[in-house]
């Protein structure tokens, strides 16, 4: 019988993307106004950018295990104290913002460090102003919470995923507990991490089933400790043959009764 159920938080509670492609956008606009640039041109540059010089720091292999991306890593902070790797981002994070902004300006042909500095502060005040839930987040959290154990697992920095969940109030109340990947040591998709979850939750596997977007993180820890899972395909992505997954829904409002007809 199932009686918990784990919840991803971006992208699936979260539009994290739309959040990432806002900001960007803003930032690009006044970028235009400021060099010419065109901004969709110009928002393509620094994605490329920021990925690209993201991952040549020293940092990328702890960022990749815990799972924080470089687009968080353009507004982050990571003042975390408790694990070294995050005292390492801290350290580099703000010449990573800088530096990717300014890449991409040396793009187009234009040097001016000052600029991609000022960039990055306006993408770190738009991220910040700029957050967003599906639109049926709350209601389908609303019923869940009548019938199941609710319990948030998420990959990133404990102080970027609280900062997200700061904008957006009216979620951690749904929740029994909430466990980041940076607290915990290690992300999905170790199956660790979902083992831990299940204790805190003093359940089995089979009571409870993971939810969640993202087939490498969500659905192949949880096949790897034995958990059904819910693969929340909005985009009507193609399936990967070598992970498979025991239910697919294309909205959060199809979950309840899916999980009624089990």
């Amino acid at each position: 019988m199932i009686k918990a159920l784990i919840f991803d938080l971006d992208d699936t509670l979260l539009w994290d993307k739309k959040s990432v492609k806002e900001s960007l956008r803003m930032v690009c606009i006044e970028a235009e106004a400021k060099t010419g640039i065109n901004h969709k041109t110009f928002e393509q540059t620094i994605r490329k950018e920021a990925a690209s010089l993201y991952a040549s720091y020293d940092t990328y292999d702890f960022t990749k295990k815990i799972g924080i991306n470089p687009f968080e890593g353009l507004w982050g902070d990571f003042t975390d104290k408790h694990n070294i790797g995050f005292r390492r981002m801290h350290a580099m994070i703000y010449d990573y913002q800088k530096k990717a902004w300014t890449n991409a300006l040396n793009d187009h042909d234009i040097d001016s460090p000052s600029l991609g500095e000022a960039l990055a502060e306006r993408y770190r005040f738009h991220r910040r102003t700029l957050p967003f839930l599906y639109e049926d987040t709350l209601e389908v959290l609303t019923q869940l919470k009548k019938d199941y154990r609710l319990f948030l697992l998420t990959n990133g920095a404990p102080t970027l995923q609280d900062e997200k969940l700061n904008m957006t109030p009216q979620l951690p109340g749904f929740f029994e507990y909430i466990l980041v990947s940076g607290a915990f040591g290690v992300g999905k998709p170790d199956p660790s991490i979902f083992h831990h979850t299940l204790q805190l939750l003093s359940a089995t596997a089979d009571e409870a089933v993971m939810i969640g977007d993202n087939l490498h993180t969500d659905i192949l820890g949880s096949n790897r400790a034995g958990i059904k899972n819910i693969w929340l395909n909005r985009e009507n992505k193609q399936p990967d043959s070598g992970i498979p997954y025991t239910w697919e829904a294309s909205r959060l409002s199809d979950i309840p009764s899916l999980l009624q007809s089990r």
